[in-house]
């Protein structure tokens, strides 16, 4: 019964950190900003569960204020991201440093590959016996 409820658990527990990493994988991706602009673009990713900025001026963790609204930490600023009129995320504004940059979201497709071997070992953690 114990190690049932410690499978149930950990299931849980992966389920929550997977539906995270969705809710932030929308703000994912590359944004341009206009030719002139301090940083051209930013790359969005999602490291460790954390959503992160990545550009020529350097790395920042980005932590959720509101939703939309995040802190840019390493900056001292915000990214705000907007979307358009179907709610699905089409840009960002960034205020950090002294500086005012609004970005559009490339809209290039990123999919995500998971080798079979990774997928198998993953699946065998969950395995009740």
């Amino acid at each position: 019964m114990k190690k049932m409820f410690l499978a149930f658990l950990m299931i849980g527990f992966f389920v929550a950190v997977r539906a995270q990493d969705t809710t932030l994988q929308q703000y994912t991706g590359k944004y341009k900003f206009p030719d002139g602009s301090v940083v051209t673009e930013i790359n969005v990713t999602i490291e460790g569960g954390v959503l992160t900025s990545n550009s020529s001026a350097g790395t920042s963790v980005l932590e959720k204020l509101t939703t939309d609204t995040f802190s840019v930490v390493s900056f001292q600023g915000t990214a705000v991201f907007t979307r358009d009129a179907n709610k699905k995320v089409n840009g960002v504004i960034v205020d950090a440093m002294g500086y005012h940059l609004e970005g559009t979201k490339d809209a290039a497709i990123s999919l995500v590959f998971i080798r079979p071997e990774v997928l198998k070992n993953k699946l065998k953690q969950f395995t009740v016996r």
